[in-house]
């Protein structure tokens, strides 16, 4: 069979949280999701592989029915985000009036939550739960044997008018056993970053899972993530010059929490060294995992920057959000990465529970005290499927299901829900706007990081990134964001247009 994996448009993305900075300049990532399934349906089966990633293309859907003439599979699998739920069920809607026999299956974060009004969906044929490289294989060697397919875990589907759902796919324990993606299914020259060093970037997965219990994060209720899993040395240094081959020599490593065991890291860091692959990574960690001699490790094997989530400026807010870290040691471990000479980029967050002004303001301040190279604001927004949107709920912050709402009936005028306890919707933004200008305009900042670039491309990205934030407006969030003029609103969506 020929199996097409789709990356669907972002045109009607879900927007508010982040400022039009970030909306605008942060470029494309590779979609690791369907490049990591087709990496193992090669390695697996015989059946023809094609992935089309529809966003770094910005391919409309005038063209996308074009390309879909031509590529389209027996089998289409879709990532399916909640932010991008809207070119989802157009992608699916266009599929199906080009090729009504073509079968639609769904996975990733959207499927897991709403798995029930997802199967509603007219045009989708099956969804995978959980983690699902060997469910989808199982799939497709029964797609015709419907008696099989009831018994195939992590399947949902509809058969005689009922909803067959077969619960999550069983956690896969051997991670080495998936390989990784298939890069070259895609033009790797297509992916770029804000914070890149190269005009080429791509991401990475080294393990699964996180164990830690912050209340904004829904992979402490994840039935998805089981533990604290990863792949061995070997196989990650493996990927590491499977993209060297590709021309490609910098990777964002998307794990949770790349840092939570100190032996493994130390391994991948040698095995790094002992084969002299000259690769640049970057993480995401906890500062409550980091020690000194890790991070020189870390150092000398390539990784040049660690993403810290701080979230909030003091101690009181800390214990708030579960955070499981202090003021105290965010600063001591922000000191440590400095003094061995790595970049550091810190995630924060404002209008959270309980949070007042004196709070957003000592998160303001603190950004500016740890001075990391890059620091990241963001509103809060409660997600499905976090202790904190259940929380909302119980007490009335949250008036509704919202999210429920929107993925039964998804809608163009559809808004983030912010935790609008003691600030009003145009007020975080506001908000939002004074930490970006008060942190990134301080005097001597745009000359030091411009001074510090590697590319004419990274010199080119963050000059326009600076220029945005001098023109940053309070009312640039929009519930929709729209990113070409011929789009068609949902409701009236003619796949023939």
């Amino acid at each position: 069979m020929k199996i097409l994996l789709v990356n669907p448009p972002r045109f009607y993305e879900l927007v508010g949280k982040n400022p039009a900075i970030v909306e605008d300049n942060r470029g494309y990532n590779p979609p690791l999701g369907v490049l990591s399934l087709a990496g193992f349906l090669e390695s697996q089966t015989d059946h023809e592989i094609e992935v089309l990633d529809a966003q770094p293309y910005e391919y409309n859907y005038e063209e996308l029915k074009t390309i879909f003439a031509e590529k389209m599979g027996d089998v289409v699998g879709i990532t399916a985000m909640t932010f991008t739920l809207i070119d989802v069920i157009k992608t699916c809607r266009l599929i199906k009036s080009l090729s009504p026999e073509t079968k639609i299956v769904l996975g990733g974060p959207h499927v897991h939550l709403y798995p029930m009004e997802t199967i509603a969906i007219p045009e989708v044929d099956f969804l995978v739960l959980g983690e699902g490289e060997y469910t989808f294989i199982k799939l497709l060697e029964n797609l015709h044997n419907p008696a099989v397919l009831e018994g195939i875990q992590g399947l949902v589907f509809e058969k005689d008018g009922r909803v067959v759902n077969n619960g999550i796919s069983p956690i896969i324990k051997d991670l080495d056993a998936l390989g990784y993606p298939a890069r070259h299914k895609v033009d790797v020259t297509r992916y770029a970053s804000l914070l890149g060093r190269n005009n080429v970037i791509t991401t990475m997965f080294t393990s699964r899972g996180c164990p830690y219990s912050c209340t904004f994060c829904d992979r402490p209720n994840s039935p998805t993530i089981s533990g604290f899993r990863w792949r061995s040395a070997k196989s990650v240094v493996d990927e590491m010059q499977a993209c060297l081959d590709l021309g490609i020599d910098e990777a964002f490593i998307y794990d949770d929490t790349f840092t939570v065991r100190k032996d493994r890291v130390m391994e991948l860091c040698e095995e790094i060294k002992r084969r002299k692959i000259n690769f640049r990574w970057d993480v995401r960690a906890h500062v409550n995992t980091m020690n000194q001699e890790m991070l020189r490790a870390m150092k000398d094997a390539g990784c040049d920057r660690i993403h810290y989530g701080v979230e909030v400026g003091n101690n009181r807010m800390m214990k708030v959000i579960r955070k499981n870290a202090t003021i105290e040691k965010v600063k001591q471990v922000v000191q440590w990465t400095k003094d061995v000479e790595m970049e550091t980029l810190a995630y924060f967050m404002m209008g959270q529970q309980t949070e007042k002004a004196g709070d957003v303001q000592d998160t303001i301040n603190l950004a500016q005290e740890l001075k990391p190279n890059y620091a990241h604001f963001t509103i809060f927004c409660p997600y499905p499927g976090t202790n904190i949107y259940a929380q909302g709920l119980a007490n009335g912050i949250i008036k509704k299901d919202v999210w429920r709402e929107f993925a039964k009936n998804p809608t163009e005028d559809f808004e983030l829900p912010f935790w609008e306890e003691n600030f009003t919707r145009h007020e975080l933004r506001e908000m939002l706007v004074q930490a970006y200008r008060t942190f990134y305009l301080r005097p001597g900042y745009i000359l030091k990081r411009m001074t510090q670039v590697k590319s004419v491309g990274e010199f080119k990205r963050k000059m326009k990134a600076g220029l945005s934030v001098l023109t940053m407006r309070a009312d640039q969030h929009l519930a929709i964001k729209s990113k070409a003029k011929d789009l068609v609103p949902l409701s009236s969506y003619d796949a023939n247009c």
